[in-house]
């Protein structure tokens, strides 16, 4: 079997040879971009009418956490229904919703926005395990590592380029950005209806009832299934372990408003730290498209590598953040953010592909579905309390180094699993893919 490294041309045939995934990734650029340029109108107008570090954690837990308790719903959604549907009704919706964010005019309806993010959580906690669950669908084994490097790296890209434009454009238009995003998750449904592909998953069931999303039959036997293998039990809590960095949506606004704004000629405070927020949030995007294209010239697609991979990553997004807190300068700062977050897309880009190599189909929506709730969990958790600390007048510079040092915790957890780390009897997972 080919052990080559993955290289750029692989990158170009995956979207050149495989509609299906062409039609998703466009569909990936499209809403993407519309998010990240639309979180910056958020959080900035969180700042502004508040003026506190909780309300922006507030509006990140309510972007996440609630996935927590949606997934179990989700999880056999996805994989009793066709994924393909669940994620075109998810694109609609929040399509519709974040529309509605034009109507928040002022701190007298900030309630609004709040509701507005919590439903548009929920519909993304639909939509994300549907998309992981198909790329094994419409990807051929030997082509998951470069489909999700290709993700990871794209929302890495959109991330940065969303960021530095949404900034321009927020301090430039307003909020202008909220139909922007609105249209993009129009695109995205429009790409994903196009796309034709085998659903297995969902042949030969009974229809869906509400009884399937309300008993936990279901559930229990997504547990047993992940319970009885190893490997699953400890992969699945590795995006849980990534997700102490969500201490970085409280952070870095933070930071770029109060340590590292930027000033041209005939900008205010405002203008000034929405630029340093969209600089440190694009420099982010930078590294998590680094860290999975560098490190896939060494992982060459082999199991073990990417588990040593995920470890790799887990102590540069501890250094990186601990560089933060430590940076006497903006270059420094951009370095430290640049460097926790190409760790944080290694661990990303290798854990979601060892479980789908892990994972049959039928339970793969239920898999992916509670590996996004337990990271979320911790997201929400780590965002939340840095605001918090942030607010009782603990030095931003501290959280930062905090954050980092936390994160060792699942650093040696996982390092003590690798070295414990055994096969099933009878596998072979140290082929390449």
């Amino acid at each position: 079997m080919d052990t080559r490294p993955a290289t750029f041309p692989d990158y170009f045939r995956l979207v050149r040879d495989n509609r299906n995934f062409r039609l998703l990734w466009f569909a990936q650029i499209v809403s993407e971009q519309g998010d990240w340029m639309y979180a910056v109108a958020v959080y900035s107008m969180l700042l502004e009418f508040t003026g506190s570090a909780k309300y922006v954690a507030f509006a990140f837990v309510l972007q996440v956490l609630p996935q927590f308790f949606v997934a179990p719903a989700a999880g056999v959604l996805n994989d009793r229904i066709s994924r393909k549907k669940v994620m075109i009704c998810a694109d609609w919706s929040r399509a519709a919703i974040v529309l509605c964010m034009l109507l928040v005019r002022g701190p007298q309806l900030l309630w609004l926005l709040y509701v507005l993010l919590f439903l548009e959580t929920v519909f993304w906690a639909l939509f994300e395990p549907g998309r992981s669950a198909v790329i094994p669908n419409i990807a051929a084994e030997r082509e998951l590592v470069v489909a999700n490097t290709l993700s990871s790296t794209t929302w890495s890209f959109n991330f940065a380029m969303g960021f530095a434009v949404g900034g321009l454009i927020a301090a430039y238009f307003g909020r202008g950005v909220f139909a922007l995003n609105s249209l993009s998750f129009v695109l995205s449904a429009l790409l994903i209806r196009r796309m034709q592909f085998a659903e297995p998953h969902a042949e030969n069931l009974p229809p869906l009832s509400w009884e399937n999303l309300t008993v936990f039959s279901s559930i229990l036997d997504g547990i047993r299934y992940v319970w009885k293998d190893r490997r699953l039990r400890i992969t699945i809590f590795v995006k849980a372990g990534m997700g102490l960095l969500g201490a970085s949506w409280v952070l870095l606004p933070i930071f770029g408003e109060r340590v590292f704004a930027i000033r041209p000629a005939r900008f205010d405070q405002r203008q000034a730290g929405m630029l340093g927020m969209s600089l440190l949030m694009a420099c982010r995007g930078v590294g998590a498209f680094a860290g999975p294209v560098l490190s896939s010239f060494w992982i060459a697609g082999v199991e073990k590598r990417m588990r040593w991979g995920i470890l790799i990553g887990f102590f540069a997004g501890a250094a990186g953040y601990i560089t933060l807190g430590h940076a006497p300068n903006l270059a420094v700062a951009c370095a430290g953010v640049m460097l926790a977050h190409s760790g944080g897309a290694m661990m990303w880009v290798y854990s979601t592909t060892l479980l789908q190599r892990q994972t049959e189909d039928r339970y793969r929506g239920r898999v992916f579905a509670a590996e996004s709730a337990f990271m979320v969990l911790t997201m929400s958790l780590s965002s939340y309390y840095a605001g918090t600390l942030i607010d009782r007048a603990v030095p931003v510079r501290s959280v930062a180094t905090l954050t980092g040092v936390v994160v060792l915790i699942p650093a040696f957890l996982w390092l003590l699993a690798l070295l414990t780390w055994k096969e099933p009897d009878g596998a072979s997972y140290e082929r390449p893919l």
